[in-house]
């Protein structure tokens, strides 16, 4: 059984500043750096390093194929990043004293990806394989449809959340992984208890796990509800840690732990990246959870 990532990978240029710009400010920025990045990209890091098996399907131009190398490093199998002459995605991250960050994306060659090359992914798909997907690639109802019409166990973290995420075909989708606000955005909702009865309203048979950052997170299904509580640590920078919490989540289900085991070191995992600057550098190898 193996993760199939269809995911975006950029390349974050980030900005320390004392607070998050507002409209029509101009601030100075008092440190920069040059990190790997894409929700998708850090996704498939995260599960590598927590010793699970995936395969990235993206696209990428010339100036990123130092990230693939670094993917490469981390176990992360490579052959569905197809390389285009065009410009990779990249983000513009600031990240404020208290670790909060404020994130514009560009799309780039995530955007570009063809029918044809999403066919060549899912015919590498068997029985059993999960498909995992977030929000910042095209094609995603394409993808959804046919990867659920094969009975894969589709994945989605629909991050950055937008309306186009109500036209898809959600009827497929088998696990949502989502925060508060993703949640609200979907159902109308703002309690726990409420997300998670209206999403199991509107998709029966789906498994929903519902991250709250420092409070932890719950997993639920119909009559089964997991919560685990947070970890307190000094946060430096949050960017990536939702993907880490994601990548080992699911490193844990291919590994056939139980869930609760599964959730609590997803939420180990995320509370470390936070204590360190970046995006896919943050995040920790399984050795260092112990």
């Amino acid at each position: 059984m193996k993760i199939i990532n269809f995911g975006s990978l950029n390349i974050d240029h980030v900005y320390r500043v004392d607070h998050i710009a507002c409209p029509g400010e101009s601030i100075s920025s008092t440190d920069y750096s040059l990190f790997a990045g894409g929700k998708g990209g850090n996704q498939s890091i995260a599960i590598a390093r927590a010793g699970g098996k995936v395969a990235h399907a993206g696209k990428i131009g010339y100036e990123g194929l130092w990230m693939v190398e670094n993917m490469k490093k981390d176990g992360v199998d490579t052959d569905g990043i197809v390389v285009s002459p065009r410009p990779s995605g990249h983000a513009i991250i600031q990240v404020d004293k208290a670790g909060q960050n404020s994130i514009v994306v560009y799309g780039g060659t995530n955007k570009e990806i063809t029918i044809e090359e999403i066919d060549i992914m899912l015919a590498r798909s068997e029985p059993g394989d999960f498909i995992l997907l977030q929000n910042e690639i095209n094609s995603i109802p394409y993808i959804i449809e046919q990867a659920g019409k094969a009975g894969l166990t589709v994945c989605i973290n629909p991050a950055p959340m937008d309306q186009e995420v109500f036209n898809y075909p959600l009827q497929y989708i088998s696990i949502f992984i989502i925060n508060e606000n993703e949640g609200e955005m979907l159902t109308g909702k703002k309690n726990e208890d409420e997300i998670l009865g209206e999403m199991f309203s509107r998709y029966p048979g789906s498994r929903v796990v519902l991250t709250k950052g420092a409070r932890g997170a719950v997993y639920a299904e119909k009559g089964v509800k997991i919560p685990v509580e947070g970890r307190r640590v000094a946060v430096v920078d949050t960017t990536a840690a939702g993907d880490t919490f994601i990548g080992y989540f699911l490193a844990g289900l291919q590994q056939k732990k139980n869930v609760r085991e599964v959730l609590e070191r997803a939420n180990m995992a995320a509370a470390t990246s936070v204590t360190r600057k970046g995006a896919a550098v943050s995040i920790p190898f399984a050795s260092e959870l112990g």
